[in-house]
C-alpha cells in the first residue's frame, strides 16, 4: 500500500491486517507513557483544507504517539492567499523534508493530484463528498471490538448520505469485512444511482431499524446543500432522528454510532448520545489507534510495538 485513498477496492486482507494493527496500537495508548519510536525520524504533515477537529488532532496525536515530528499546515495564513496554486504549495511543504501528508479538501479528487505530483505517501483525510477512508476504519475498529467481528452484521447508515463522504468509506469497507449495510435516507438525500453500491437502500427507518445491530447516525451537511432538500429540521428528526423512542425498539445489544461533528436534538437526541450504546467517544478515541496503525504501514519502523 503506497497511499491511502479510498476504501473502495482495498482487499479485506489490507483491512483486517490494518485493524490488527490498530488493535496493538489501542494498547500502547493505555500505557503510562503511551509512545512508541516505531516512527522517529519522519514528519507527517497535515494539509486541512477544510476545518476539522477530530481528524487534524487525532493525526497529530498518532504520529506523536509514533514519536514522528508533525508540520501543520493553514490555509488561512498560508501563501494561498496571495495566489499560490494547491500544487505549489504541496512542493513547498515537500521541500521541507516531509515524509506523509495527511490531505483534507473540498474538491473531490484533491489527494490523488497530491499523490502525482509527490514521491511521499498521501493519506485521504477527507475528499469533498467522495472519501474519508481513516474514518472507516476506526468505525470498522470500534465495530469489531464490540461485536468480534463485523461478518453477517446488519448496519444502517442514516442520514445524508448524498453528501457524505464518511457513508462512502464506511459502506465500502464494511461490506468488504462482511457485513449487510443499508443506507437510509430521504429520497432527496440518496444519490441518483447507488446500483454499483455494496449495499441496500430504504426511505423509512422504521421499516429496517429493529433488525440493525448498528444504526450509524450522519449529520445533515447543510454547508454541502443537505439541509435544503427537505422541509424542515423538526421533520428530520421525527422521521430519520434517533430519538430516545427508538432507540428504545432497538435490539437489547445494538449500538449508535455518529463520526461527529454531533447536532444534538436533531439526527442524535440530546440523551441518546450518552447512552451507553452509543459509541461515539469510543470512536473518537479509536480515531488515534487506527490513525496510527495507517502511519505505520505507509512509513514502515519497528514492528516491535
Amino acid at each position: 500500500m503506497n497511499h491511502l485513498l479510498t476504501t473502495e477496492g482495498l482487499e479485506r486482507e489490507t483491512l483486517e491486517n490494518l485493524l490488527t494493527d490498530a488493535d496493538e496500537f489501542a494498547e500502547v495508548l493505555t500505557r503510562p507513557i503511551p509512545k512508541v519510536p516505531a516512527l522517529r525520524g519522519k514528519t507527517v504533515a497535515t494539509m486541512f483544507f477544510e476545518p476539522s477537529t477530530r481528524t487534524r488532532m487525532s493525526f497529530e496525536k498518532a504520529a506523536k504517539a509514533l514519536s514522528a515530528d508533525t508540520m501543520s499546515f493553514s490555509p488561512g495564513t498560508s501563501s494561498l492567499s496571495k495566489g499560490e496554486s494547491l500544487k505549489d504549495t504541496a512542493l513547498t511543504v515537500h521541500a521541507m523534508g516531509v515524509d506523509l501528508m495527511v490531505v483534507r479538501h473540498g474538491a473531490t479528487g484533491t489527494p490523488w493530484r497530491l499523490a502525482e505530483w509527490l514521491d511521499i505517501p498521501i493519506v485521504n483525510g477527507g475528499d469533498g463528498a467522495h472519501q474519508h477512508p481513516t474514518q472507516a476504519l476506526l468505525d470498522c475498529l470500534t465495530i469489531k471490538q464490540r461485536f468480534g467481528s463485523l461478518d453477517g452484521l446488519e448496519i444502517a447508515i442514516v442520514g445524508d448520505i448524498k453528501h457524505s463522504r464518511v457513508a462512502r468509506s464506511d459502506m465500502f469497507a464494511m461490506a468488504t469485512l462482511g457485513a449487510n449495510v443499508t443506507l437510509v435516507a430521504p429520497p432527496t438525500l440518496l444519490p441518483v444511482d447507488t446500483t454499483r453500491w455494496p449495499a441496500a437502500t430504504s426511505t423509512d427507518l422504521d421499516a429496517v431499524m429493529e433488525k440493525m445491530d448498528v444504526v450509524y447516525l450522519l449529520r445533515v451537511q447543510t454547508e454541502r446543500g443537505g439541509g435544503s432538500v427537505f422541509p424542515s429540521l423538526p421533520e428530520y428528526t421525527n422521521r430519520y432522528g434517533m430519538t430516545s423512542a427508538r432507540f428504545a425498539r432497538l435490539k437489547p445489544d445494538a449500538v449508535v454510532m455518529h463520526p461527529g461533528p454531533m447536532n444534538r436534538g436533531v439526527e442524535i437526541g440530546h440523551d441518546v448520545a450518552d447512552y451507553e450504546r452509543a459509541l461515539v467517544l469510543q470512536q473518537v478515541t479509536n480515531g488515534v489507534a487506527a490513525r496510527m496503525a495507517v502511519l505505520f504501514a505507509l512509513l514502515g519502523g519497528d514492528s516491535d510495538v
